[in-house]
């Protein structure tokens, strides 16, 4: 196979769900069963994900194969020089593996979709918007350049806005998508002023050629102070995609859409972009930046994983762990943790679906209801359900033999080896610490949905487990939650293929030497372009983070252990009263219920302060501005008034007043006119007699 047949492998990825949104929209409401042909599209797709992914890293491992063409071409222009732009294909390892893992779960989510999805007055309408967020994501995955990523970024987020929406006819539904949409719009305003920085220095949008300029030295306004500003604007993207701090409240919100929709853009989709773009854009980002984005990082997975503890919805505690999750693998970009935060992105993206997609199972079989306090004691009822989310549960919280283990170990010692070099420790300590909370609120959730008697007998009564159509995407994702997919080594993920061979080593994202200086040891001088990137960056960080696993590991399992130990012991053998340590913490309970008062906080200063100026824009614009406008009128009309009154009787009496003179004076004469020759020599004798004795008076 060559690498032309590649690129039009990954074309045909990419216009694939496109095709099935536009043939199932436009026949839904002819063809009953029509969702069928979107479900056969993305069989197809994933099918050429597969062969894609397999070929690349199997004939291509070291190429990035690239193909573009030129979109607009403006030539040289007065300001910004020369206007090209191209658009285009690139696949690389990171490409390949990433397209398989969207193309895998969307395809899962599909397949899930067409029982939980049955009887839904918009059934096919909801196929055609999976087409759409699928070839959205296909877009921002494939791309060689950073506008035609943009381009797909806010296409991602109008089909999120559709599928998060999609029960429109439900208040809370609608909000949903319109605080979704909204918020993201905050994060791409950030990232349009970044894309712009970039064209303006590098007149150009393609990664590659970006990359290129910055390792010859070309930086914005020839400052780092501006490249870090540039890089941090780009990142402000994934701040609002990936529901980073300060930006993460629409997530647990869209919710209120299908609950398959919450497994596709929770899991390897919307959310990962954000991760993604980071990635991507990894070679701008200066010490600065990667030191503000681990922060951010840090903040967004020990934040919402304090607020995950006390959630009693089962799909908001899916969804402020999936802000977590995000938060370890910004964390991981930011420490320098590269190859493994996207290790975390591939094994989160399977059982965070499969989370997501278990919680759905339960929700149908207890009628809708999503309290896990109503729930207890399913795990008879649904023992597929149960034994697969066990799976899962004991991946995100980091327990060996599972995909989950292997990611978060890397993570967690990137940050340690980052404290060693550093001599900072924080990240490292919130990893361990955020460890030890998502074990212990995953099996709260578990404990409570699963275990013990059913609180809510009648529902209990009535539970079943769901269809081979909804249990059999949970078993596929379970198994590729399984360690022996990655790695043969359960306990050294650099051993398998994916790190070895599947994920590019970092040179490539890193063009500039001087911007990592803090991965070189604290107690060594700086070194300062004498030794490439890779080098600093192999002989320094990842000899620290080869160091730091073995205590790294020992501490994670210990933090995973003690957080499932606590959930065991306040839920399942119920040791201490929990409703009694809620009463003597109430003020910290509630500050985790209710979310830290993030919602309350923004709607009293953001959204009321936006009413708030938008009501005094409106009353200065009808009371001044309209005052203005109307007084000038009033004037005006006024002034017009008196015009055309003066000119009625002035302009128009003068005028008048000439006329009627000239026509008395006219008629006057008129009777001289008789037509009589003798009248007129009469009149010419007075005349001379009347000069006569004019003159003769002088």
């Amino acid at each position: 196979m060559t690498e032309s047949s590649l690129i039009n492998i990954a074309v045909t990825i990419l216009f694939l769900p496109i095709l099935g949104f536009i043939v199932t929209l436009l026949l839904g409401k002819k063809v009953k069963k029509i969702y069928y042909f979107e479900n056969i599209i993305l069989f197809f797709s994933l099918a050429g994900a597969g062969i894609l992914a397999y070929t690349k890293l199997s004939l291509f491992h070291d190429t990035a194969i690239t193909a573009e063409f030129t979109w607009i071409n403006l030539g040289n222009t007065p300001l910004l020089g020369e206007i090209k732009i191209n658009l285009g294909i690139m696949i690389d390892n990171i490409a390949a593996l990433m397209i398989l893992v969207v193309m895998l779960v969307s395809f899962l989510v599909h397949i899930f979709s067409i029982e939980y999805m049955r009887g839904d007055p918009r059934y096919n309408r909801y196929f055609a918007y999976l087409g759409l967020f699928t070839f959205s994501m296909a877009g921002i995955v494939l791309t060689h350049n950073i506008l035609m990523m943009y381009m797909f970024w806010e296409l991602v987020g109008v089909s999120s806005y559709l599928l998060i929406g999609f029960w429109f006819e439900k208040k809370s539904a609608a909000d949903a998508g319109k605080k979704a949409f909204i918020v993201n719009r905050i994060g791409d305003v950030g990232m349009f002023i970044g894309i712009l920085m970039l064209f303006t220095t590098y007149h150009t949008f393609t990664f590659d050629e970006i990359f290129a300029q910055i390792s010859n030295g070309v930086l914005p306004f020839n400052s780092g102070f501006w490249m870090t500003v540039t890089g941090l604007l780009i990142f402000a993207g994934a701040i609002g995609k990936s529901a980073q701090f300060p930006l993460h409240v629409w997530l647990p919100d869209a919710m209120e859409g299908p609950t398959p929709v919450s497994a596709l853009i929770h899991a390897a989709t919307m959310v990962a972009a954000g991760v993604y773009l980071v990635i991507r854009v990894f070679g701008i980002m200066t010490s600065d930046a990667l030191v503000v984005i681990a922060t951010i990082g840090a903040l967004s997975a020990f934040i919402p994983a304090t607020i995950a503890l006390t959630q009693n919805d089962i799909k908001k505690v899916l969804a402020y762990s999936t802000i977590s999750q995000l938060g370890y693998m910004i964390m991981a970009l930011g420490v320098g943790a590269f190859q493994f935060a996207f290790f975390h992105l591939i094994t989160h993206a399977f059982f965070k679906a499969g989370l997501f997609l278990g919680s759905g199972s339960v929700i149908t079989s207890m009628h809708h209801e999503q309290d896990i306090r109503q729930m207890g004691g399913l795990r008879k009822k649904m023992p597929i359900t149960y034994y697969t989310m066990l799976i899962y549960s004991l991946a995100i919280s980091g327990i060996p033999l599972t995909s989950g283990f292997l990611s978060k170990d890397g993570i967690l010692a990137g940050s340690y080896a980052f404290g060693l070099l550093t001599g900072n420790s924080f990240f490292a300590i919130v990893g361990f610490f955020v460890a030890l909370l998502t074990a212990f609120y995953m099996f709260r959730l578990m404990i409570l949905t699963f275990h013990g008697e059913p609180r809510n007998k009648e529902k209990y009564e009535h539970a079943k487990e769901s269809k081979l159509v909804m249990t059999l995407p949970l078993a596929v994702l379970a198994i590729l939650s399984i360690f022996i997919w990655y790695t043969p080594n359960p306990f050294n993920p650099e051993q398998g293929w994916l790190l070895s061979k599947g994920i590019n080593t970092h040179e490539q994202y890193i063009p500039d030497n001087t911007r990592f200086d803090f991965l070189t040891p604290a107690k060594e001088p700086v070194i300062q372009n004498e030794e490439s990137a890779s080098v600093m960056y192999s002989e320094s960080y990842e000899e620290a983070i080869q160091e730091s696993h073995i205590p790294t590991m020992l501490l994670s399992l210990l933090m995973a252990g003690l957080g499932i130990l606590i959930a065991f012991v306040f839920y399942q053998w119920k040791k201490i009263n929990v409703d009694k340590l809620v009463d003597r913490f109430n003020p910290l309970y509630k500050f985790s219920l209710n979310k830290w008062y993030f919602d309350e906080l923004y709607d009293a200063t953001a959204v009321k302060g936006t009413i708030g100026l938008s009501s005094f824009l409106g009353k200065f614009d009808s009371k001044i501005i309209d005052g203005i406008v109307n007084g000038v009128a009033t004037f005006t009309r006024g002034f017009s008034s008196f015009i055309g009154k003066f000119d009625n009787i002035v302009i128009d009496g003068i005028v008048n007043f000439t006329a009627y003179l000239s026509g008395f004076i006219g008629l006057i004469f008129r009777r001289f006119q008789t037509g009589k020759v003798q009248t007129y020599l009469v009149f010419v004798l007075i005349s001379v007699v009347i000069l006569l004795f004019i003159f003769n008076s002088f």
